[in-house]
């Protein structure tokens, strides 16, 4: 009876140490889609900074998730095949490194896998990628940057900074709808009220950038805002733009501090390496469970 007892009791213990043993094993492992219009090695400080934000909150690559990553290296039409792979992947979600170019082929190649915006491209109600900010209603929900409503804020602190501004060149890339509506629509009502004349210059690639030196050197503008060059763009883009205006001797402005890091004058817009961090939260709440239909769009809080 006693050799009963025992063999009883050394069962239940393994039973309990197996149960024990396998609460601790790590939960399902996720797959996350990442979906970008530039190259690898020019997105990877966007993507690094996401990938650390997603480690504070416990998120290991190669760990807990696996990241599959698609870059169209500015190739644009590569987009909705790229897409429909990460569906065909069934990744849990698919974070969008790019603006609307690379939003739109990723909401046709799927209507229920949720998308993560990244706080590029246009404001996500005006071009129908959410029913409103508060309640997205779908699969797409993420932060809006803002960018282009901060143009005008651009202009306003580079005539502060430089009370002589005239003429202002602005280089867009006329393939980003958001990038052309700002320059067309919203850049001239604040020029006019700061008594600026806008000089826009396409800038799609390389070629695109040349030519716009060659009529900046014609023209001879007092400012030049650098919208961002485009997917095509070389990685070094900002760093020629910002040598040119130095050399030039033109006041400019850009989107991003990485024209100021590569000699620009000064930049305003969102803080990026905060908007990495939100990215990450948005991540977290969906593999945890929460639907994209009811997690509002945040816009920055952080310049």
């Amino acid at each position: 009876m006693k050799k009963k007892i025992t063999v009883l009791t050394l069962s239940a213990m393994l039973l309990a140490l197996g149960a024990s043993a396998e609460a601790q094993q790590p939960k399902k492992g996720f797959r996350i889609g990442y979906l970008s219009s530039s190259g690898r090695t020019g997105d990877s400080l966007r993507s690094e900074g996401i990938r650390a934000a997603l480690h504070e909150l416990g998120y290991v690559e190669g760990q807990n998730i696996a990241i599959e990553y698609r870059f169209a290296d500015g190739k644009l039409d590569r987009l909705p095949d790229l897409a429909a792979e990460l569906v065909r992947l069934k990744v849990d979600l698919i974070v969008i490194a790019g603006g609307d170019t690379v939003v739109r082929p990723a909401m046709n190649a799927t209507n229920t896998i949720p998308i993560v915006l990244i706080g590029a491209g246009s404001d996500p109600v005006k071009a129908s990628f959410v029913q409103s900010l508060a309640r997205p209603g779908g699969n797409v929900t993420g932060l809006t940057g803002l960018s282009q409503e901060l143009g005008g804020k651009r202009l306003e602190l580079l005539k502060e900074a430089v009370p002589r501004l005239a003429r202002v060149a602005v280089f867009y890339d006329p393939s980003a709808p958001g990038s052309t509506r700002e320059v067309k629509e919203d850049l001239p009502i604040v020029a006019r009220a700061l008594k600026l004349t806008i000089q826009p210059r396409e800038v799609r690639d390389a070629d695109g950038l040349e030519k716009a030196f060659a009529a900046l050197n014609k023209d001879r503008p007092d400012g030049l805002y650098s919208r961002g060059g485009g997917p095509r763009m070389r990685r070094d883009s900002e760093k020629q733009i910002a040598d040119f205006a130095l050399k030039s001797r033109i006041a400019s402005t850009y989107d991003t501090k990485r024209g100021v890091e590569a000699g620009g004058l000064m930049s305003y817009g969102a803080d990026v390496a905060h908007s990495y961090q939100r990215v990450a939260y948005y991540i977290d709440r969906i593999l945890k469970g929460a639907k994209p239909a009811d997690l509002p769009v945040e816009q920055p809080t952080k310049f």
